[in-house]
């Protein structure tokens, strides 16, 4: 189920609705981190580090002060950029359900209930926060497995898994179902939504693939729900 929803997200990305909102999610989603950057520069800009420890003095001058800018901000796109990006993405969760419903499930969409602006950003930060804290406990293992080589990353791919998992599974569950629905299908899909999860995190370790990842992601959740929903109608012999 969760390979066959893989397959159909990907040739989902070549919608040209999918590919237009993935070029808007792309750049709110960096424009922010230019953000992050620019304001670091300039908290850094004559800050003190050698004060933190020593009677001595080295204030940082614009060029440290950017350099230093630019490193975090580089380490805050791999540690932060699944939190922002499916925090940024819920915002057009409509959209992309829609054009995937419309190609492949055109009844599943007539019958849809839009999540609308509101319940798409009440959804995304409830994801974001719960991907920033789920990285934050993590983060204590994530530097103590560096020494095994791959530790890190499989930890990483499974922490977020399971974040991304309930959340992009929720996000288009409530277009369909209600309330205890959403907790039925949620509880029966649990291992498939781990299984979409990390298979997400894993694109999105993948340096440039992983811009495709909350698209692909979201296209993937819708799948992974029409199809068990169809499965579930589908009479036994």
């Amino acid at each position: 189920m969760v390979l066959r929803a893989f397959l159909l997200a990907i040739g989902d990305l070549s919608d040209r609705r999918v590919l237009a909102i993935l070029g808007r999610s792309l750049l709110i989603t960096l424009l922010i981190f230019v953000g992050i950057g620019v304001v670091l520069g300039f908290t850094l800009d004559g800050a003190d580090p050698c004060a933190l420890w020593s009677d001595d003095s080295c204030p940082l001058g614009p060029s440290a002060s950017g350099f230093g800018a630019f490193l975090l901000t580089a380490i805050g796109l791999w540690f932060l950029f699944p939190a922002i990006a499916i925090g940024v993405i819920s915002a057009y969760m409509d959209r992309i359900v829609a054009a995937v419903e419309a190609r492949h499930y055109p009844a599943a969409l007539a019958s849809a209930r839009p999540l609308g602006w509101a319940g798409g950003a009440l959804l995304g930060l409830r994801s974001s926060l719960r991907v920033l804290l789920y990285n934050l406990i993590a983060l204590p293992f994530y530097i103590l497995l560096l020494v095994t080589g791959v530790g890190t990353v499989l930890l990483f791919v499974a922490v977020n898994g399971v974040a991304f998992g309930r959340d992009l599974g929720e996000m288009v569950a409530a277009r369909h179902l209600d309330r205890p629905g959403r907790r039925l299908w949620l509880r029966e899909t649990r291992v498939d939504r781990m299984l979409m999860g990390a298979v997400t995190t894993g694109v999105f370790v993948l340096p440039v693939v992983n811009l495709l990842a909350p698209v692909l992601g979201a296209a993937m959740a819708t799948h992974l729900l029409q199809l068990t929903r169809r499965a579930e109608a589908r009479p036994v012999a």
